[in-house]
């Protein structure tokens, strides 16, 4: 089968290539799946990389979440038909026309969610309202998050706001101000400015921000660590510059601040299945109002994976890069 592959850990664009895979073969409790669509995460990059906390086996074939149609079921699998479309995130091997997953973790897809919304419905979305209970954000309190454009910001954004939360969107470049608005999302700020600091504040107001979302690392740490109100919370959701927070210890005395991590699989894991069915069922409800919005950027061929990658890299994009077998 036609597989987005990689025989060593390095950069995307230099090391992915289309490959000819064997065609897995369910076991117990599993399924294969035909692939419609499969997203391109950072997360995925990252796994390349071999920096992420997932390593596989060489070769591998990259991907971890997809839509597709259930094309062979395992022993002992029940509730599930040949034949029926479904998503799927937290698997390895979507970017191939097939890939295994299991049972337990396949969500069936409404007809009135199209492929290109199913295929990143669950992995970021799933994360970002995760990220919102982890947080445990009361309505019209405050999160600040930065990278709001990414596709974990953009939906934190989105879902906070169905559930009465408010968000302040730091984004890094003046015209990702305008691209957020025109998704319907309000109080952006763009950190280029030299007053968004004051501006920042001033919608904050006195008791600043309940709790703040940092995807980027570096100093920008230090900028929503100024941002919290006392007994506020930071949460290190990525390390988009590649650098140690750098946290000042007398604003994380004199405010009493907590800093966490999050890693959105194993509070996934963590997670009942009755919580986790609740939060799917949410996000399926928000695309299907109008509350979330889920667009694209491009779909690339498998064969031009390494490609799509770069292009997944760069900024300003309006939505998720896909990949079609």
């Amino acid at each position: 089968m036609r597989s987005a592959i990689h025989t060593s850990f390095g950069e995307p664009v230099d090391v992915l290539s289309l490959g000819d895979q064997p065609m897995p073969h369910p076991a117990a409790g599993e399924v294969r799946i035909k692939t419609l669509l499969a997203p391109i995460h950072n997360h995925d990059l990252w796994t390349i990389r071999g920096r992420y906390g997932y390593k596989p086996e060489l070769p591998a074939i990259g991907g971890s979440e997809a839509v597709g149609v259930v094309d062979a079921l395992g022993p002992h699998v029940e509730g599930v038909a040949v034949g029926q479309r479904v998503a799927v995130a937290g698997v390895h091997g979507t970017w191939a026309e097939y890939f295994l997953a299991p049972a337990r973790l396949l969500v069936p897809m409404p007809e009135a969610i199209p492929d290109e919304v199913a295929a990143q419905l669950i992995a970021m979305p799933l994360s970002a309202l995760m990220l919102l209970e982890f947080l445990n954000v009361k309505p019209g309190q405050w999160i600040a998050q930065n990278t709001a454009n990414g596709a974990v910001g953009k939906t934190l954004a989105m879902l906070a706001s169905a559930r009465g939360v408010q968000v302040l969107n730091l984004v890094r470049r003046d015209e990702a101000v305008q691209a957020l608005s025109d998704l319907g999302i309000a109080h952006v700020l763009s950190t280029a400015q030299t007053d968004w600091t004051q501006r920042a504040s001033a919608l904050l107001g006195p008791s600043g921000a309940y709790a703040a979302v940092d995807s980027i690392g570096g100093a920008a740490s230090a900028a929503l660590l100024a941002l919290l109100g006392e007994g506020g919370t930071l949460v290190s959701f990525g390390t988009m510059a590649g650098e140690p927070m750098q946290i000042d210890s007398g604003a994380m005395i004199f405010k009493q601040a907590t800093v966490k991590g999050f890693w959105g699989s194993k509070v996934s894991e963590a997670m009942s299945p009755q919580d986790k069915r609740r939060l799917l069922g949410e996000l399926i409800q928000r695309i299907l109002s109008g509350d979330l919005q889920l667009p694209i950027e491009a779909i690339y061929d498998l064969a031009d994976a390494a490609q799509a990658a770069a292009a997944s890299l760069q900024p300003g994009r309006k939505g998720k890069v896909l990949l079609k077998p």
